[in-house]
């Protein structure tokens, strides 16, 4: 989907934004020149088009409005390989001022074809691991942004999965390698470390379509075993996740509290609408003449917890109140 069409779309939701402008707002307003922005997206339009709204929204709270002073050119991968390789060179090819994305994968694509043109990352979980930044404090090059998880996320996936539904005796934790090259390695040692001390079995599974999910869940719930889910990949295909784990009864645990939503049992992670906005950040302080090396990649600030309780009772399960007095939110 390209620019004019989504945002046609979401124009309604931004209006709200736009409306009242402080003065640093007012003043970008009026820069003559008209300043370009690529924005390639890891996942669908679906699953994340709330999260695209709100970085447009801040962006025009900091006074960078579409069709006045700035373009938005945007495309959304839903996680295909291909699909990522093609618009990740389309849009260097059209030399914007400044690239926005999401997911180790596109970044990596984009990291490939320029070296240059100044790229603001979001949703990526080992940057230095991917090779994408030489560290933290000091990206050293063209590229920084915002990572969503930490190391020591794994584990903690792992305990709350295990604190509500306690009967596992092996979890595996999932992902797409394709999509997260250095994911899985980036958490399977907290994963593996907390699954030691809660006496759970831990194991790795690669899949890379969805009759590999189903398989692969199907395998899972006649072991009695529980899953957690990460990688953009599975964030395109959590409805088959979802599904599968239902019907084998495996509880599973996933990265994006979005997921809770759409009946996931139980998520946990950094909020992606807090990442898009600061990242949105980025993006106003690039195109005001900052560098990319001079921004260090940030850690997240704001996580969230959501339970699915209708999913819980499917799956004979009773969530502990201490998990949640701890929520964010609770579905019924």
């Amino acid at each position: 989907m390209h620019r004019r069409e989504f945002i046609c779309g979401v124009a309604g939701a931004v209006s709200g934004a736009t409306a009242t402008l402080t003065p640093r707002a007012a003043s970008a307003q009026q820069a003559a020149k008209v300043r370009r922005i690529a924005v390639l997206m890891g996942s669908s339009e679906s699953d994340s088009g709330a999260f695209f709204v709100a970085f447009v929204e801040e962006l025009a709270r900091l006074g960078w409005r579409d069709s006045r002073n700035l373009r938005i050119e945007l495309r959304w991968t839903a996680a295909d390989v291909d699909r990522t390789s093609t618009f990740a060179r389309e849009l260097v090819e059209q030399r914007p001022d400044v690239i926005f994305c999401s997911s180790t994968k596109v970044t990596a694509e984009l990291h490939r074809e320029t070296s240059t043109i100044p790229i603001v990352f979001v949703i990526v979980s080992d940057p230095v691991g991917s090779g994408l930044v030489a560290g933290l404090r000091r990206p050293g090059g063209n590229i920084t942004g915002f990572t969503n998880v930490e190391a020591a996320t794994g584990g903690k996936w792992l305990s709350l999965l295990k604190e509500i539904a306690p009967a596992i005796k092996r979890a595996a934790f999932l992902f797409n390698p394709d999509t997260a090259p250095s994911g899985g390695k980036h958490f399977l040692a907290s994963f593996e470390a907390s699954a030691g001390s809660l006496g759970i079995e831990p194991v790795a599974m690669r899949v890379g379509s969805d009759a590999e999910i189903e398989t692969v869940v199907a395998t899972l719930g006649a072991e009695r075993a529980g899953l957690v889910e990460y990688s953009s990949f599975l964030a395109v295909h959590v409805g088959t996740v979802i599904s599968s784990t239902a019907r084998h009864n495996v509880p599973a645990i996933y990265e994006s509290p979005l997921f809770a939503s759409k009946g996931g049992l139980i998520a946990y992670g950094a909020s992606f609408t807090d990442m898009f906005r600061r990242g949105a950040g980025y993006v106003d302080r690039i195109l005001r003449g900052e560098k990319p090396t001079d921004l260090p990649v940030q850690t997240p600030t704001k996580f969230e917890m959501v339970i699915k309780l209708k999913t819980a009772k499917a799956l004979d399960l009773n969530v502990p109140p201490s998990l949640l007095a701890t929520a964010d939110e609770v579905i019924e």
